[in-house]
C-alpha cells in the first residue's frame, strides 16, 4: 500500500480508498469469516496508524465514508478517521454511512438468490467461490460485470467532489478479490492474489456521468484504467 502513495493523482483530484477491513480474529477453515469476528488489538492500532499516515502523506481530508454493516468494517473506518484527526488541521467526516443493501458485505454484492448461491459459498470456500463467480459458473449470482458495475456506481456516487478529498469504502476480501479480477479481465485468481487485511485499492473517475466515465485504480503498485461504457457492454 505504501507504494501506491506515490502513484496517486495530484490533490486536485479526489480519490476513494476501497479497502478490506483491518486485522481481525483468526478463523480456521477455508477463509470463511463469521460476521461476529472482531478486530484484534494489532488490527485496531494498524487502522488508526494507517489513517494518520494517509492524511499526513497525501495532504488529503476524509470527506466521506461508507462501510459494510459488519462491525469490524465499521471499526476499521472509525479508527482510520480517528488516526486522521490526529494529524489534519481540517475536519474529517465523523459520519460513517452503513450500506445496508448488501453491496459491501460478502457475498451480498453479487448475489441474486442467497438460497441458491449460499451452499456453494460454504462448500467451495472463499477462493473457490470467487473463482466460480468470475467465470459466471454459479447459480443465484449476478453476471460478474453487472455485479462489479453496481459496486463501482456506489463508489462513484459517494466519491468526494472537492480537491484534497479522500473517501473511505470499507468492505471484505471476497468483494475486493472479485472486483479486481473482473476489472482486470482475469478468470483465475490464486491465494497470492488475495487481498490482505487492511489492503485496498485507490480509485478515481474521470467524467461527470458514471456510465460515460473512465475509472482509474491503483492496485499493488500499478495504475490501471477502464472505460465504464466499454466494460459494461462487454458483459
Amino acid at each position: 500500500m505504501l507504494s501506491a502513495i506515490d502513484l496517486l493523482p495530484d490533490v486536485q483530484t479526489p480519490v476513494t480508498l476501497f479497502t478490506r477491513h483491518s486485522v481481525r480474529e483468526d478463523v480456521p477453515g477455508q477463509g470463511l469469516a463469521g460476521y461476529d469476528l472482531q478486530l484484534t488489538g494489532q488490527g485496531r492500532d494498524l487502522a488508526q496508524e494507517w489513517g494518520a499516515y494517509l492524511a499526513d502523506q497525501t495532504d488529503r481530508v476524509i470527506h466521506h465514508c461508507i462501510s459494510s454493516p459488519i462491525q469490524r468494517c465499521i471499526d476499521t473506518a472509525a479508527l482510520m478517521i480517528e488516526g486522521a484527526d490526529a494529524v489534519t488541521p481540517e475536519q474529517n467526516t465523523h459520519r460513517i454511512e452503513i450500506i445496508e443493501q448488501g453491496l459491501l458485505v460478502e457475498p451480498g454484492s453479487f448475489v441474486l438468490d442467497i438460497q441458491k448461491a449460499g451452499p456453494y459459498f460454504a462448500k467451495q470456500g472463499a477462493l473457490g467461490f470467487v473463482n466460480s463467480f468470475v467465470n459466471n459458473a454459479l447459480p443465484g449470482m449476478k453476471q460478474p460485470i453487472h455485479g462489479v458495475v453496481d459496486v463501482l456506481e456506489l463508489i462513484y456516487n459517494t466519491h468526494p467532489q472537492n480537491k484534497y478529498g479522500l473517501s473511505l469504502a470499507v468492505s471484505h476480501d471476497t468483494i475486493l478479490a472479485a472486483m479486481i479480477a473482473v476489472m482486470s479481465g482475469r478468470q483465475d485468481i490464486s491465494r497470492e492474489d488475495w487481498p490482505k487485511m487492511m489492503e485496498g485499492l485507490f480509485v478515481w473517475f474521470e467524467g461527470d456521468v458514471f456510465l460515460e466515465s473512465k475509472l482509474k485504480w491503483i492496485w499493488r503498485g500499478q495504475v490501471h484504467e477502464l472505460d465504464i461504457a466499454d466494460f459494461k457492454r462487454s458483459q
